[in-house]
């Protein structure tokens, strides 16, 4: 399959203490094309001793270095020449990300747009984040502030690298942070392109180390260790259980943006053009690879029929290809294991009595890669797996409801509790069911559209904590109440 353009690709490396470096070890790890299975390149595998190395580079920099000292309004500017690198390099980025994730290239050009996006928007929020005053007459003043945490351990998965590197990498070091980035292990390339745009813009060494390697060794390490103060984790629900049971010891902060099954309700008097688009569209963008995605659509029983027409004849017409092609719509899955865990699931689908009304299957035209039919799912129920578990893939289920109550029900007859999409014309009963839904996110007669204002997180066991806008200061600061006497008060005297 043919490219757009191309870079040179270069063997990935640690990026520590302002330097790029191979790991302590020597060893390495290889990373594939998932078009082709290919061998890209090689990247340094990390250990125990190369996250040492990074968080006791990254704790000299909070402490002894300029970054200590640096002003809010330059570490401002500093957030803005990093976007402006991203900007300068977003070619470059888009192909990366797509040779690496299999991501179709006209998206990944957005996920580098919205990486250069979510330095500028942090740029601007530091110099809002200030604290609160509390007053009592004329004896106290008392106030708050908010101080940097310390060296923070980012993880990162392989579905949008480049954007969620730069969602975590932005409020840590604007705040006054130190980093150390673990990477997904699938998709080394864009980090370590971004940490060459951030040595450029001249990030301070230590400030921002990036250590390549695999989840039980490099993550393991990186949150496990003493001087690591906050962890931040999107991945799976099961690595964040694992993660939170091994900070547990050195008592972090977490923030964990993990797992969803989130459900699209629609009803009757919906809007059904618009709602199929917004369907089509966010179960089946990024791959299905995408934690905020539709997956489970609850469809009210009187439109069922003609809605999943609509949907079979829109998900047939779905362009799958090379990702390099301006046109594709889906790419190839990132992964040969990720593949084969998502066709699992479709035979899991088949045997519990749901039917495939359209995909499932690969392309006839595409032997290699991991390339995957869009799929859609009929005559399910609530209590199949595939309508409970996260697949993470291409794969819509369809579940007819009754009534409202129904509706809610079902929406919230799962596990997980991320996000969540309403469609009706009635707007009482659309914020009536919005409140009801057991999720962080709701969105009314739309699909995701991203406020960064907005706090971004889940429910159950869809995560902890919340990021975005001045939430995330909540979590990458460190909040102290100053009391002082504006005067002589009453203090008891014992033992006069």
């Amino acid at each position: 399959m043919g490219t757009e353009l191309r870079y040179e690709v270069k063997p990935v490396q640690h990026y520590i203490d302002g330097e790029f470096c191979d790991s302590i070890s020597g060893k390495t790890f290889k990373t594939v094309n998932p078009t082709t299975n290919e061998v890209i390149t090689t990247a340094a595998e990390g250990f125990s001793e190369d996250i040492d190395k990074a968080v006791r580079a990254a704790n000299r920099a909070f402490r002894e270095g300029p970054w200590a000292e640096m002003k809010t309004k330059d570490r401002a500017e500093l957030m803005r020449t990093i976007a402006a690198g991203i900007e300068s390099n977003s070619e470059e980025l888009s192909y990366l990300e797509t040779l690496d994730t299999g991501l179709p290239i006209s998206q990944t050009k957005g996920q580098a747009a919205r990486a250069a996006a979510n330095f500028r928007f942090f740029a601007e929020m530091i110099s809002r984040m200030t604290g609160e005053s509390f007053p009592v007459d004329d004896t106290f003043l008392n106030y708050t502030t908010m101080k940097p945490v310390g060296v923070a351990g980012l993880i990162t998965p392989w579905n949008t690298p480049l954007m969620l590197a730069s969602w975590k990498i932005a409020p840590c070091l604007a705040t006054g942070n130190t980093a150390v980035l673990k990477p997904a292990e699938w998709s080394p390339l864009t980090a370590a392109k971004l940490a060459s745009i951030l040595d450029a813009a001249g990030v301070p060494k230590g400030v921002f180390n990036v250590v390549q390697g695999y989840g039980e060794t490099a993550g393991a390490a990186l949150v496990a260790h003493e001087d690591v103060k906050l962890i931040s984790f999107t991945g799976e629900t099961t690595t964040g259980k694992e993660i939170m049971r091994n900070g547990a010891d050195t008592l972090k902060r977490f923030s964990m943006e993990l797992g969803g099954k989130s459900p699209v309700v629609v009803f009757a008097d919906a809007d059904l053009d618009r709602a199929v688009d917004a369907v089509v569209f966010g179960i089946y963008s990024l791959n299905g690879e995408r934690c905020t995605a539709g997956s489970r659509l609850l469809v009210e029983r009187s439109i069922k029929d003609e809605f999943e027409r609509r949907l079979q004849e829109r998900v047939e017409k779905i362009k799958i290809g090379d990702p390099f092609h301006p046109d594709t719509e889906v790419g190839a899955l990132i992964h040969k294991d990720h593949y084969d865990r998502v066709t699992n699931y479709i035979q899991i689908g088949q045997k519990e009595g749901a039917r495939v009304l359209a995909g499932g299957s690969r392309p006839r035209d595409m032997s290699q890669g991991n390339f995957l039919s869009p799929t859609l799912f009929v005559d399910v129920t609530n209590d199949m797996r595939i309508a409970q578990e996260e697949i993470f893939g291409p794969v819509l289920v369809s579940i007819p409801f009754d009534s409202e109550e129904e509706a809610v029900k079902l929406a919230n007859d799962v596990n997980y509790g991320l996000a969540s999409y309403v469609w009706t014309t009635d707007l009482t009963r659309a914020h009536r069911v919005s409140q009801q839904i057991e999720a962080g996110m709701v969105w009314i007669n739309s699909q995701n559209v991203r406020d960064l204002r907005t706090p971004f997180g889940g429910a159950k066991m869809s995560g902890i904590g919340r990021e975005g806008g001045h939430y995330s200061f909540e979590f990458y600061t460190e909040q102290k109440t100053i009391h002082l006497a504006m005067g002589e008060h009453h203090i008891p005297q014992f033992g006069k």
